[in-house]
């Protein structure tokens, strides 16, 4: 089924932020657009703002004069339901509320025809029972947009249980013939994006709850080591914590208080306290004007080692060996060490390892680093030791990573430290997703990179941590925190064990 001909109005119920960016996209696309709010005279409003933005357009040479009037006129507000009869799609973006969305709906199927495309812009509420109070439910999609909706190319097309194939297609394609990138979805807790990315924010949360690091230095760790646009604590507060905090209860919630996604209670009490973020002047961090924004813990200057020996190898990791060669630090190859592991081994003795899961307190004058997306590009990296760490192994631990161009942030000693633990949760949810039917590896990838800016999508990172980076990383992980947040789905267990299909087998 094709994209609905641009000849076909197009209906936006609900005229907030997100509403009207839908709006324009269909508008600027090509569409007459009907835009409805229950409160009288939003909808002229919302014209109005719309139009003025079509002006800012026009002045940066995104939009020509002559389209951008064309563009006006196709543009109308309506007074009443009754008067998007002739639309050929509806898009609901209202309060959301289950019984508001399905008292909509309810009214809308009896004015539009048979025929007309029906969707929500829900990003929390199930596409399924919002349709579920429709006479003809198959009509239904699910068409999450991101905010900006104007900027942001992603869009979730979600089908409920009910959605027929057809019109799901027809809604996709539409997107598509929008200029937008659509990835097609199963109607699950949270859709493609707001599932997967929740170890994003509750990992980050729980080193901070575990007194390891705080919220300047996690969020540095993140950008620079791990290669994320924003920490987490900054773009929580970027979101709301509210907003945030919301939709982490929804898909806990909705998947029937899986550990997996139990929300944070530090994010609660700063819920509670009013600290919003960004909106309120102060969430984790001080927004006021004059205010001062904290530093990462950054480790002083040290000397670097003489020389490392390398003992087995080093994984994702093996890239430091050239820049440590290249930094003028010799490095000796002393083959693998079955009982200790692929480290790098300093000359005090003391061991250096990849975040794998374990604590350093369970070794003797154990030092491990945290996981980067590129060693060689990353401008900082984490460091995590226990109490027993001699000085001496912390001082070259520190001195090496530096002499390599590095900022060092301590943290404490916490399994699976920052970057890794994250990255390997988030995998291991797109795998379960896959799994289950929620959407293809390559829509999950498309849907991470574009809908919330990860460097990778979880698949591209898998492929390139290994098969079974992720499972070992959290099994150690699930060992010392047996709660079952970290225990490796069967997903993540199967394709660990799989064949590796570059070895010549069948996965």
């Amino acid at each position: 089924m094709t994209a609905l001909d641009l000849s076909s109005p197009v209906a936006v119920v609900g005229t907030g932020t997100m509403g009207q960016g839908i709006a324009q996209v269909a508008l600027v696309a090509g569409h007459p657009v009907r835009l409805y709010d229950t409160v009288p005279g939003r909808a002229r409003k919302a014209a109005e703002a719309i139009g003025a933005r079509l002006d800012r357009l026009v002045e940066k040479d995104r939009l020509t004069g002559p389209d951008r009037d064309a563009a006006r006129a196709r543009l109308l507000p309506a007074e009443s339901l009754a008067e998007l009869a002739d639309c050929a799609l509806v898009v609901e973006a209202v309060l959301e509320r289950l019984d508001v969305k399905q008292e909509l709906f309810r009214d809308l199927e009896g004015i539009v025809s048979d025929d007309c495309l029906l969707a929500t812009n829900t990003s929390s509420l199930s596409v399924t029972a919002i349709g579920g109070a429709l006479r003809a439910p198959g009509r239904f999609v699910g068409l999450h947009f991101f905010n900006p909706a104007p900027l942001l190319p992603l869009v979730e097309v979600v089908s409920g249980f009910t959605t027929d194939v057809t019109h799901a297609t027809r809604a996709y394609e539409t997107a598509r013939a929008w200029g937008k990138t659509p990835v097609a979805c199963a109607d699950t807790p949270g859709f493609i994006v707001n599932r997967i990315a929740r170890p994003f924010y509750a990992e980050a949360f729980a080193v901070y709850e575990a007194q390891c690091a705080d919220p300047a230095t996690i969020d540095a760790v993140l950008r620079e080591s791990g290669g994320f646009r924003m920490g987490a604590f900054e773009l929580t507060d970027l979101i709301g914590q509210d907003v945030n905090e919301s939709v982490t209860q929804s898909v806990w919630q909705s998947f029937f208080h899986d550990v997996r996604f139990t929300p944070s209670l530090a994010q609660r009490r700063l819920v509670e306290s009013g600290r919003l973020g960004r909106k309120t002047g102060h969430g984790w961090y001080d927004h006021r004007d004059g205010a001062e924004r904290p530093e990462p813990d950054t480790a002083e200057r040290r000397q670097p080692p003489a020389y490392v020996v390398v003992e087995g190898d080093l994984g994702p990791a093996v890239e430091l060996l050239a820049l440590i060669r290249e930094a003028g630090i010799p490095v000796r190859d002393e083959g693998d060490d079955e009982e200790q592991g692929a480290c790098l081994v300093l000359p005090s003795g003391g061991r250096l390892l990849l975040a794998d899961g374990q604590t350093a307190v369970e070794f003797p004058d154990f030092v491990y680093f945290d996981l980067a997306l590129d060693y060689r590009r990353a401008t900082r990296i984490a460091l995590s030791a226990s109490q027993d760490t001699s000085p001496q192994t912390l001082a070259e631990a520190i001195g090496l990573f530096q002499a390599l161009g590095k900022q060092v942030s301590f943290i404490g000693d916490m399994p699976g430290m920052i970057v890794a633990r994250t990255v390997a949760r988030i995998i291991d949810l797109a795998h379960d997703a896959v799994a289950k039917g929620v959407a293809t590896e390559e829509d999950i990838d498309t849907a991470m990179r574009l809908g919330v800016n990860y460097p990778l999508g979880p698949f591209e990172w898998s492929r390139r941590l290994g098969r079974t980076w992720a499972y070992v990383l959290l099994d150690d992980l699930h060992r010392r925190d047996p709660s079952g947040r970290y225990a490796p789905s069967l997903a993540l267990y199967r394709h660990a064990h799989a064949p590796d299909p570059r070895e010549g087998s069948a996965s």
